[in-house]
C-alpha cells in the first residue's frame, strides 16, 4: 500500500479555523452508548468555510472526554486513507440546554459493511468484493498497529463505506474503545468479535484485532454471524462462544479464503498473522485491489455555534454498545506482537 507518514502519539492537535463555523444539523443517522450521529452541512460554505465538504457527519457526545478520545485518535490516523476522515470539532448548546461536544467526520454515503451484509439477505457478499474490502481494512489496521494502538471494537458496523471513483472504499471508524498497545484498561468490545484471550484472560492487544477481522471476513462471506448459538446459550454471551473453539469455516469457501481465515482465527494469539503479513496473503493480492484514495484535509475548531433544522433523508448508521469484561491482566511486549505470559495463555487454552 506504500509507506505513509506516522504521527507521534504526543503530537498536539492544531486549529485551522479562521472564524466561527456555522453548520446545519440534519437527521439522525444512528446512536449508541456514546451519543448520536447526525448529518451535518456547512450553512454558508462560501463565507469563510472553504475546505469543508458540502455534507459531513457529526458525532455528538455529552461528555468532553468522549469527544477528546475520538478526535485525538482520528487526528493521529489522519494520514491513513483507510481510517474515516475528520474535519475537526466544536461545541454547541443542545435543545436541552446542555453543552454538546461534536466531532465532524467524513460522510460515509455507502453506509457500513454491516448494512451491505443485511442487504445480501443472508447470502453474503461476492468473494471478489470481500477480498477488496479486506485489503482496505487490513491496510487501516496495519497503520493503526504500526502506530502502536489497538482498535478493540472492529466489526462490520464500524467499517464505513465512502464512495470513490472505483467504488466503495471501506474505512475504519469508531475509536471510542481504542487504546495504546499494552495499556492496562478494562477489556471491552462487542461480544461476537472478542478473541479467546479477551474473553478468558482479559487480554486485548493487536492480535485481538486480527481475530475480530477474521470474524468480520467470515460474516461478509457467509452473510450471517460467525458463531452459531447452541441450545441454552445466547449470541451476546461471549464465554460459550469462544471459550473452547473457533468459528466454523465452511468447506464451500475458496482455498484462499479458508487459508486466510485460518491465519486469523487461531486461538493462540502468538500464532495469528499480523496485519502486515496478511497484506501479502493471496486472498488480498490475487484479485482486484481497492482504488487509491487520499486522506481528507482536517479542520479543527473550538468555537461554539448554533444548530439548525434542515433535514435530508439518508440511510441509517447503527452503533452497538460495548460491554465491559473486567480488568486486563498484565502482559509484556515483544515488537511487533504483544507477548502474553504462559500462565495467561494456559488459562485461555483450557
Amino acid at each position: 500500500m506504500g509507506s505513509v507518514k506516522r504521527n507521534r502519539p504526543d503530537e498536539p492537535e492544531k486549529s485551522f479555523f479562521r472564524s466561527e463555523f456555522e453548520w446545519v444539523r440534519g437527521p439522525k443517522l444512528g446512536s449508541g452508548g456514546f451519543g448520536s450521529v447526525y448529518l451535518a452541512t456547512v450553512k454558508k460554505p462560501k463565507l469563510g468555510c472553504e475546505g469543508f465538504p458540502t455534507v459531513m457527519a457529526v458525532k455528538t457526545f455529552s461528555e468532553w472526554s468522549e469527544q477528546a478520545t475520538e478526535s485525538s485518535y482520528l487526528y493521529l490516523f489522519r494520514d491513513c486513507p483507510y481510517v474515516i476522515g475528520s474535519y475537526g470539532k466544536n461545541l454547541t448548546i443542545g435543545d436541552d440546554g446542555y453543552v454538546k461536544y461534536n466531532v465532524f467526520l467524513e460522510y460515509a454515503d455507502g453506509g457500513t459493511i454491516g448494512d451491505l451484509i443485511k442487504k445480501s439477505g443472508g447470502s453474503g457478499l461476492c468473494e471478489s468484493d470481500v477480498r477488496n474490502y479486506t485489503k482496505a481494512i487490513l491496510s487501516g489496521l496495519e497503520y493503526i498497529h504500526e502506530s502502536g494502538y489497538v482498535h478493540c471494537d472492529l466489526k462490520p458496523e464500524n467499517i464505513l463505506l465512502v464512495t470513490s471513483s472505483s467504488g466503495f472504499v471501506p474505512k475504519i471508524g469508531d475509536f471510542g474503545l481504542a487504546k495504546t498497545a499494552m495499556q492496562k484498561l478494562t477489556c471491552q468490545g462487542t461480544s461476537m468479535y472478542l478473541s479467546p484471550e479477551a474473553v478468558c484472560c482479559r487480554v486485548q492487544e493487536q492480535p485481538s484485532d486480527i481475530w475480530a477481522l477474521g470474524c468480520v471476513v467470515l460474516r461478509m462471506l457467509m452473510g450471517r454471524q460467525p458463531w452459531e448459538a447452541k441450545h441454552g446459550s445466547k449470541l451476546d454471551e461471549p464465554e460459550p462462544l469462544v471459550a473452547s473453539k473457533v468459528p466454523n469455516i465452511p468447506a464451500w469457501l475458496s482455498d484462499d479464503a479458508k487459508d486466510f481465515l485460518g491465519k486469523c482465527l487461531v486461538r493462540d494469539p502468538f500464532e495469528r498473522s499480523t496485519a502486515a503479513e496478511l497484506l501479502n496473503h493471496q486472498f488480498v493480492t490475487k484479485l482486484d485491489v481497492v482504488g487509491k484514495v487520499e486522506p481528507v484535509e482536517e479542520v479543527a475548531s473550538e468555537s461554539s455555534s448554533e444548530q439548525y433544522g434542515s433535514f435530508i433523508p439518508l440511510e441509517s448508521w447503527n452503533s452497538e454498545e460495548a460491554e465491559d469484561f473486567g480488568p486486563i491482566l498484565p502482559v509484556a511486549l515483544l515488537n511487533p506482537r504483544p507477548v502474553i505470559p504462559s500462565t495467561v495463555y494456559q488459562r485461555a487454552s483450557t
